[in-house]
């Protein structure tokens, strides 16, 4: 049984750091693109960023460039989102995700690409 568990979540104020995690189990996501997504109350969910099976490509949305950055420990099977200067829209909830197929060159940017997801965590940045 696959399972992808966020954690690292929680109430940060403006201009602070989180660093976001998440566990896969139940099969290995080394060489399969993972990503990160966010969804807003009455917001669709919508992409943060993305990374390659290896991790040697990565494309974030325009909201995250230079302040998020996604990296992986495939020997830990472990998906991360290091969060600086967060703003105060950036509260929602965060997924991760991942894809079945093997690529170690694509990036997912798309939900509907991703056939595995965690539960979510929570960030709320207040101002």
């Amino acid at each position: 049984q696959v399972q992808l568990v966020e954690s690292g979540g929680g109430l940060v104020q403006a201009g602070g750091s989180l660093r976001l995690s998440c566990a896969a189990s139940g099969r290995t996501f080394s060489n399969y693109p993972m990503g990160w997504f966010r969804q807003a109350p009455g917001k669709e969910r919508e992409f943060v960023a993305g990374i390659s099976g290896i991790g040697g490509r990565t494309i974030y949305a325009d909201s995250a460039k230079g302040r998020f950055t996604i990296s992986r420990d495939n020997a830990k099977e472990t998906l991360y989102l290091q969060m600086n200067t967060l703003k105060p829209e950036d509260t929602a909830v965060y997924y991760c995700a991942a894809d079945r197929f093997f690529s170690n060159t694509l990036v997912r940017t798309q939900p509907i690409e991703y056939d595995y997801w965690g539960q979510g965590t929570q960030v709320t940045v207040s101002s």
